[in-house]
């Protein structure tokens, strides 16, 4: 991931929290289709666990994180992980594909990503990816705004992420060298473990700093604005999720 100002990783809280993120990966693993051999590049590796897939299906595999905790849980599983900014690959012409899961919507500059991806791919080469899309997390952001804006807490800390439509992130991705061959916007509605408040603090922990000491009761009040729509009658939380998902060719 890149790294994104006040925003710290925990691989035990990410582990605790939002172990979904990569089990809910299959999809555009599939898409991706590795291959023995291929050097692939996984952008925003987290701490490994998708990675492994990468490294037992046969293929070449280096990660980028913009997270020290998550390189280090991914170099104990086994994996060449390195610390590194999503906007600032220094890679040339190295890989046959590079792939990244539920990061790209923490790069915000990413037009510096697509034109450091295509540097990194080999000519034909393929970057697959799924992050957050348009409408991603609506209510959640909705319900931070409204009660942030109550206790004064800076709006840009409710929402700090990059969720485009599939056509303004098409219109990037041929900007910067690539023939899109795939793209798809996937609503997947994604129940939450442990709830609400371990995935807002997990998430927007930035958010929370900017409420001070009144953050226990900010937290709650975005809980309770949130339970009318997201917390089913037995108590269980589901998170408003919107993939996009696509394939693009280097040309």
């Amino acid at each position: 991931m890149s790294v994104i100002e006040g925003q710290t990783w925990s691989a035990h809280s990410y582990e605790e929290n939002a172990r979904f993120v990569s089990d809910l990966g299959t999809g555009v693993f599939e898409w991706l289709d590795p291959q023995p051999g291929e050097r692939i590049l996984d952008l925003g590796c987290g701490d490994g666990a998708l990675t492994e897939r990468l490294v037992a299906a046969g293929a070449v595999v280096v990660g980028v994180d913009g997270s020290p905790d998550f390189v280090d849980a991914a170099k104990a599983r086994g994996i060449d992980a390195r610390l590194g900014d999503g906007h600032e690959l220094a890679f040339e012409s190295e890989f046959d594909a590079v792939f990244s899961n539920a990061a790209l919507h923490w790069m915000t500059r990413p037009a510096e990503v697509a034109a450091g991806v295509r540097r990194a791919l080999k000519a034909g080469g393929r970057f697959v990816g799924e992050f957050g899309g348009h409408t991603n997390v609506a209510a959640i952001v909705t319900a931070l705004h409204a009660i942030g804006a109550k206790h004064g807490i800076d709006p840009a800390l409710a929402s700090p992420w990059y969720f485009p439509t599939p056509d303004a992130y098409a219109e990037l991705l041929s900007a910067n060298g690539f023939s899109v061959e795939r793209i798809a916007l996937i609503p997947r509605p994604t129940p939450l473990p442990t709830g609400l408040k371990g995935w807002v603090r997990t998430f927007r922990q930035p958010f929370f700093d900017g409420a001070g000491d009144n953050a226990p009761i900010v937290l709650n009040e975005i809980e309770e604005l949130l339970s009318h729509t997201l917390r089913d009658e037995a108590g269980r939380w589901t998170a408003d999720y919107v993939r996009l998902r696509f394939i693009a060719k280097a040309v």
